[in-house]
């Protein structure tokens, strides 16, 4: 098993959390309060920019052309991401120029900027490659029996879709090629997971 498949078995009691999650679950029957998605696309934005920075800061740290691309790459389609969410924002009636981070948005923002500035390429990577991942596999599951015709099925489509896998694989082989199993990459990682979790309750519970 690669390192990167590892990582991802051994944090699968997280994955399956944020799958069962009411909010990842109100997505996928189509019943979750406008509200609260709302609230969730102009956190997911503010998150969105930040990730676009650390994949800013891993380029510059790269020793060889070959990972700067990558890096170069998966920024471009962080901005392409946000471009979605300001379609979201018009229908969802949200104003991102104006939004304040939560706690838990803040928590995972945080931790992921100061580890881009204080870390390696490959432990940068191991705090990245979780939301790529986890994102296609809440994609993939809610799919799993076609795309449903309710006010979500975009999100479950972009996610889901095979032009995400290659995202989610690019940052992933950094880990694979520069990573080492130790423990601090495993702590990176499982801390970037249970940020995934924490952002998704927060957006459930913002609304009562």
């Amino acid at each position: 098993m690669t390192l990167s498949s590892i990582l991802w078995q051994a944090n699968q009691d997280l994955a399956q959390a944020c799958l069962q999650h009411p909010f990842v679950q109100g997505i996928a029957q189509g019943d979750l309060p406008r509200q609260r998605f709302s609230y969730y696309v102009g956190q997911d934005a503010f998150f969105l920019r930040a990730f676009a920075r650390a994949y800013s800061v891993a380029a510059a740290k790269c020793t060889d052309w070959e990972t700067f691309q990558v890096f170069h790459r998966l920024t471009q389609g962080v901005l392409e991401e946000l471009q979605l969410h300001d379609s979201y924002s018009e229908d969802w009636q949200v104003n991102l120029t104006a939004v304040e981070a939560g706690v838990s948005t803040r928590r995972y923002t945080d931790f992921l900027l100061a580890t881009a500035w204080q870390t390696d390429v490959a432990t940068i990577a191991a705090a990245m490659s979780p939301c790529m991942r986890l994102y296609l596999f809440l994609g993939r599951e809610l799919a799993k029996d076609g795309i449903p015709d309710h006010q979500y099925a975009d999100w479950i489509c972009t996610y889901g879709s095979d032009e995400f896998e290659p995202l989610a694989r690019q940052l992933e082989e950094v880990v694979d090629r520069q990573g080492c199993d130790s423990p601090q990459l495993r702590q990176t990682y499982r801390y970037a997971m249970d940020c995934e979790l924490a952002f998704f309750e927060a957006a459930w519970t913002s609304f009562g």
